[in-house]
């Protein structure tokens, strides 16, 4: 018999088990950590990855702080956006925008990583970021993952 006795099982929102992780951004390198975060949003970690769904995990970041950028990315890295206005262009070093809040250099970061469309607004949504050690989702029990033994 040259078929395939078994079948490619799609994943939906209904079979899909979204769990908590926290991720502990002290000491790590603010690319490299934002990578493998967004991995755990898509849910490309989960043997029933589903391109098209939703199936990720919901992700706390916390110290992030205590994030750490490679070379003269403090000074060199720029957040540029723009006010909707003629000449409304604005910028923003990376330690500029760290001084004003640290959680949204990760959350930045992030976002750039996942898809542009509808799915990757909902996936973004799945992001929690703290600045701090403390976190609101303990109701949640979230389980700790080390991302250093991680690829």
């Amino acid at each position: 018999m040259d078929t395939l006795s078994y079948k490619t099982v799609s994943a939906n929102k209904d079979t899909v088990n979204k769990e908590w992780v926290v991720v502990d951004a002290e000491g790590q390198t603010l690319g490299r950590m934002s990578s493998i975060v967004a991995k755990f949003l898509r849910g490309k970690y989960k043997p029933n990855y589903t391109p098209h769904v939703d199936c990720g995990d919901n992700v706390i970041v916390i110290n992030a702080s205590k994030i750490n950028l490679t070379g003269n990315k403090w000074d060199s890295k720029s957040y540029i956006r723009h006010t909707g206005y003629p000449g409304g262009q604005r910028s923003l070093t990376a330690k500029e925008m760290y001084s004003k809040d640290p959680a949204r250099l990760v959350e930045n970061a992030v976002k750039g990583m996942l898809p542009k469309n509808k799915l990757g607004a909902a996936i973004y949504r799945n992001l929690k970021v703290y600045a701090g050690a403390e976190h609101g989702q303990e109701a949640q029990k979230p389980k700790v993952i080390n991302i250093n033994e991680l690829k």
